[in-house]
């Protein structure tokens, strides 16, 4: 029989893990909304906003709090929470100007 001392719940202050988050995509122009496991490498979810919005992969880099966000980078190694934002940027190699 077990004591009484033996039972050790789950402490109310720790939040139940959360499988799947929100994720909120946005350029300067649009916001899409992208629901991802944690454990789902990012490449996933910056294939599908490239493709919705007819961009390349090459032309744009992703941003989290700053940072830029590797294909490989999943939301659990970026420590995101449900609701984060990534950021969408124009790729800008060089400083040269451009005759258009």
């Amino acid at each position: 029989m077990a004591a009484e001392g033996d039972f050790n719940p789950t402490p109310a202050s720790e939040p139940p893990t959360v499988e799947h988050l929100n994720i909120k995509v946005t350029d300067n122009n649009n916001e899409v909304f992208f629901k991802i496991k944690r454990s789902t490498q990012l490449k996933k979810l910056m294939d599908a906003f490239c493709e919705r919005q007819g961009k390349q992969m090459s032309t744009v880099r992703f941003l989290f709090d700053g940072t830029r966000v590797r294909p490989e980078d999943t939301p659990d190694t970026l420590e995101m929470a449900d609701g984060d934002t990534l950021e969408v940027h124009q790729e800008q190699i060089g400083g040269a100007q451009v005759d258009v």
